[in-house]
């Protein structure tokens, strides 16, 4: 059976007695740990205190149930245009619907985004949105918080460790035409720039192109798939790429898990002699705005940032408008991309 999200007030000491069957001021006094109350008792009370996230303070808890119709989201990065389109989809749909936005950027950082979700509960936002940071393996921070009831939406970079609803985009189908792309323009042995395994699009795309591959009888050749750092800026991927050339059977094309991936395959490329599509094709992902400007223009998976943050934000506002007790289905949204062809292959 499907599990669902329940809106839910706040945990009183009276749940908790009703829970265990004891008066209030038992539960209350053994939270204080008075000598009168047995340590079973005691035991039993901090037990599910601690298991349903009991907090004591009754003023918090006022300020936690007073709507204050802000929407806090937690990026991994603000200059990247892909998040940037998604927050002007998240700001097109929250501000119609009478909310604010606060904005909070992990810079790639499990630390930063623990702070910053802890700044947003701090503030009282009435929902967060939120697309992981790289290093992000752990999600006690975000289920501590979803668990005490607040509204909760992951958009691109996802987990399945927290049962609420996601946007994504189709990163297998998209990984599959750009690499079948490269295919049918006749390129051989093509190579690719993938990202962390924490991050579940590094698996999806990769997996997309292995797919690709599959399907016209080429094998997979691990030695050709670089990880490591080559999403993180233009410098890595193009060190990665310089690895990749220097080999014995060197690929003859390329697709990149990002444009910024793609940008440092074609800045290693062109330093190696190589002519861009006729020696070496290249496929980024994303279509950031210099992918038009770039000699040659690149060839790159587009993927909808606006409309992600359009449907990131209904499906927030959705729960956080919910009633008390009212049941709201998880959803998981997958939007379309489109590969956009242009000179690099």
């Amino acid at each position: 059976m499907e599990t669902l999200i329940m809106r839910s007030s706040q945990v009183t000491i009276k749940d908790i007695a009703r829970e265990l069957g004891i008066s209030p001021s038992t539960v209350s006094r053994a939270l204080k740990d008075h000598p009168d109350i047995s340590i079973e008792t005691k035991k039993a009370v901090t037990e599910l205190a601690e298991k349903l996230n009991y907090t004591p303070n009754s003023i918090a808890l006022s300020l936690r149930q007073q709507k204050t119709n802000t929407i806090g989201v937690i990026i991994p990065e603000i200059i990247h245009f892909f998040f940037s389109t998604v927050i002007s989809g998240i700001e097109d749909i929250a501000y119609d619907a009478g909310y604010s936005v606060i904005v909070s950027q992990s810079n790639e950082s499990y630390e930063r985004e623990v702070i910053d979700s802890k700044a947003l509960f701090n503030n009282r936002v009435d929902g967060m949105l939120i697309s992981l940071s790289r290093e992000t393996v752990q999600f006690d921070h975000l289920k501590s918080l979803f668990d005490r009831g607040v509204p909760m939406v992951f958009f691109d970079r996802v987990t399945d460790a927290i049962n609420c609803s996601k946007v994504v985009v189709d990163d297998f189908g998209g990984s599959f035409e750009a690499t079948e792309h490269l295919i049918n323009q006749g390129y051989k042995r093509i190579a690719h720039l993938s990202g962390p395994k924490s991050l579940t699009i590094s698996e999806v795309r990769l997996e997309g192109y292995k797919a690709a591959l599959a399907k016209h009888n080429i094998p997979y050749d691990e030695k050709l798939v670089m990880r490591d750092n080559a999403s993180e800026d233009e410098q890595s991927a193009k060190k990665l790429t310089e690895q990749l050339l220097s080999g014995i059977n060197p690929p003859d094309s390329l697709f990149a898990i990002n444009d910024i991936a793609a940008l440092g395959a074609m800045i290693a490329a062109k330093e190696k002699g190589l002519k861009i599509p006729k020696d070496f094709g290249i496929v980024g992902f994303s279509n950031w705005r210099f992918t038009s400007l770039t000699e040659p223009p690149m060839t790159t998976v587009n993927q909808p940032g606006f409309e992600m943050g359009q449907e990131a934000a209904r499906l927030l506002i959705k729960q956080i408008e919910a009633k008390d007790d009212e049941l709201v289905e998880p959803e998981t949204v997958k939007l379309k991309t489109n590969l956009i062809v242009r000179g690099s292959s």
